[in-house]
Parts: C-alpha cells; structure tokens; sequence
C-alpha cells in the first residue's frame, strides 16, 4: 500500500511540477523580414518600414527605429534614433490607410518616418533605416535596408472618391437624357410661381422692382444662383416695362449682372429698354449697404422685393423696412441661420436647395432638370449608404468581428 501512495505522488508531482516553476524568459531576438519602401500615395518625404511581429513583442520590451542620411554608415554610432515605443504597437492593421493601399501582412508593424526631429526626407535620397529589438540591456539590430522616397502621381487611397464621382456623372448623364425624352416632375415651389405675379403687382402700380444678389461673390454657389434666377425676373420685368433696380456690394457681381440683364432684356425684344444703370455699386461695408438698401426702400418705394443669395445680420433690417412699405416680399437663401427671418418677414421664402433648383424650375430646361434629377438621385444614393452603413456597422459592433469593416471604409473618408 505504502509503495502504490510513493507511486501516486511522484505522478502528482510530474503533472504539477511545471505550474510550480518560474515563466521562462523567451530568447531576445532581433526584428525579421525588415522592408523599408516609400510610402505609396503620397507626394514623397515619407518612408514606410515594416517587419514581421515577434513572440517577445510585449509592453515591456521597446522597438527603435534608426535612420542614417546618405546610405548606410561607416560609424555604427552614427546612427539616428527617430523612434521609440513599445513592442506591441503600431500594426499594419492600426494604419489609418485604405486597406486596399496597405502593405505587409495585418500583423505585421509598421511606422511611417517623415520630415521632423530634426530629419528631413528629402525625395530621392538614400535612407538607411534599421529596426532594433531592446529589452532591458540587452539591443539586437536588423540588418538594415537602404531606400529613399518617390512623389507619387496618384493617390490611390482616394480611388474610392473617384469611383463615387464617375457613378454620379453617370447618373448626371442619364437624367439629363431621360428629361430630353420624357418630361420629369418637378414638385411645385410656391415662391417660385409667385414671381410673375411680384412682378405684375409692380407693372400695375407702377412701380420699380427691387432685386439684390445677397453678401457674398460670385465664389459663392448661393450667388451664381441668385445671378441665375436675375436673369428670368429681369427677362419677365422687361417683357412687362417694368423698372428694375439692382444695388450691389462686390463690383465683379454687379459687372455680370450687368450683362445677365442685358441679355434679358434682349430675348425679351425690349433692349431699348435696358438701361446700364439698373445695376449699381452701392458699397462693401455690410451695414452701409443695408442703410442705402433701405433709404431706397421708402423713397423709391418698390412693389417687389426679391432677397437671393446669403444674408447676414442685415437681412431683418432689409426685409422689415420691405414689408413697412407694403411691397411683395420673396426670399431664397441656404443660409440657415437667416431662415427664420426671412420665413416671418417675407410673403415667400425659397429653403436651401430650393435656391438652386430655381433656375431649373423658371427655365424648363432638360439640361438643368436633368441635371438636378441627377443630383436628387445622387442625394438617394448617398442616403441610403449612410443607413446601410449603419445597420451594417451596428451588427458588427453585437457580432464582434470586423467582417463589416472593409465595406465600410470604401465610403470612410469621402470629399
């Protein structure tokens, strides 16, 4: 009995013996499969080093990446350490690059070395760049690669922007075909139908109509709009021999002004009735413009005002002494914060991108209808990727795995 026991805890000791001794230290090792490549993408100064992960990558243990300028050095002291950080960072994976752009292995490390600290990557110098393993006193080094830094003609992490560009020309071109065909619905913008009637309130009164282009040059979208929409009230106060005023604070603005109601009162057979004068500079400063506007306002005392383009703080001075006169009040702009007081103040007032369907909606034209169905279409598309983005990286987040991922980041980091 006594010999079957020594039998049972020599076994016992066997099995136990190996959770009762110390962890064995792994052997340091130097980094392998070093590559040193010039980023790709980029327009040059940029170095990428990669090397494979190692057993002994702990929070502990450090990597150094070391550069020398000119190739590889004659002194071993010559070497510059650029970096330092811990071994279980940085991984290709972590890299914040497309994934169809990223080099090496997901688990490998990565770190991009560029111009500061006293370096500077110049393009087509040779680099030499060394990775070196430390851990306590003990500094194993890769041997090291040369490389030097290209500008690259493409940038191919921005593919994906180029790829969503030519999918919505195309369906640009497509509505703008289909409305040569067939007529496209447009929904009805009441402030948009009511300018004839402005304008006819005026002729039967007698009276100017009074137009301004808004705060901002032509640089501005809003402004190009407001331009636009000029061009059929002029066209219609002509057709009606009705005066138009047109007071400007940027000279530029009021130069194509000028010639957008020339050619207005052209196509409506009146050019007899232009006058070059119908457009003005008044003056840039913001509430010395309002002022003039204003003085206009009740000496003059227009049947129509019309507000397109971006206001500021000057668009409730502007429409408030409009509305004290009696005149007919209609508004577009994108400048959201200006909304409301146009919305209370005005008889009619074009929403955001109201302002630039405007000109489609006056003209009629396929090539304008066609193109804002494209960008409605565009819109839809865009909308729809958001919520199945959503719901995709929603189910991701409860299932725990990254499957999800590489889709989403085709639209991460759209312009």
């Amino acid at each position: 009995m006594t010999r079957v026991l020594h039998r049972v805890l020599i076994l016992a000791l066997i099995i136990c013996l190996p959770a009762l001794m110390p962890p064995l230290a792994l052997a340091q090792t130097m980094p392998r499969q070093l590559r040193v490549i010039d980023t790709p993408s980029d327009g040059g100064g940029s170095l990428t080093v990669l090397w494979a992960p190692s057993a002994n990558d702990t929070a502990t243990a450090k990597y150094q990446i070391l550069v020398h300028e000119g190739g590889l050095p004659s002194d071993p002291t010559a070497w510059k350490v650029v970096a330092e950080f811990p071994a279980n960072t940085r991984y290709v994976r972590e890299s914040k690059s497309a994934w169809w752009t990223r080099e090496g292995d997901p688990n490998d490390h990565l770190f991009l070395i560029k111009n500061g600290k006293g370096l500077e990557i110049k393009s087509g110098q040779p680099y030499a760049v060394t990775v070196a393993s430390v851990n306590g006193q003990e500094r194993l080094i890769a041997p090291p690669v040369v490389a030097s830094a290209e500008a690259n003609w493409m940038n191919w992490n921005q593919v994906n922007n180029l790829v969503l560009a030519l999918m919505f020309g195309a369906i640009v071109f497509y509505a703008i075909n289909l409305a040569k065909r067939k007529d496209i619905f447009l929904r009805r913008i009441p402030g948009l139908d009511a300018v004839d009637e402005a304008i006819g309130r005026a002729t039967e009164l007698g009276k100017p109509v009074l137009y301004m282009t808004g705060a901002h040059d032509l640089h501005d979208p809003s402004t190009i709009a407001a331009a636009v929409i000029l061009g059929r009230v002029a066209k219609k106060a002509a057709s009606y021999e009705t005066e138009l005023l047109v007071p400007h604070r940027e000279p530029i603005t009021m130069a194509v002004c000028q010639e957008i109601t020339k050619q207005a009162y052209m196509e409506a057979g009146k050019p007899d009735l232009f006058k070059d004068d119908a457009n003005f500079f008044i003056t840039s400063d913001q509430f010395s413009y309002t002022a003039a506007v204003d003085g206009i306002m009740l000496r003059r005392k227009p049947a129509a005002n019309f507000f397109m383009g971006s206001y500021f703080a000057e668009s409730l001075l502007l429409t408030e002494t409009g509305a004290s006169t009696g005149a007919i009040q209609i508004a577009g702009t994108d400048s959201d914060h200006q909304l409301p007081f146009f919305v209370t103040t005005c008889d009619y007032t074009l929403i955001g991108e109201e302002l630039y369907a405007a000109s489609a909606y006056l003209s009629k034209e396929p090539v304008q209808i066609g193109t804002l169905r494209g960008q409605d279409l565009g819109k839809a598309f865009i909308l729809g990727v958001i919520g199945i983005g959503t719901l995709l990286a929603t189910v991701a987040v409860l299932t725990g795995n990254g499957w999800a991922q590489p889709l989403l980041d085709l639209f991460k980091d759209l312009k």
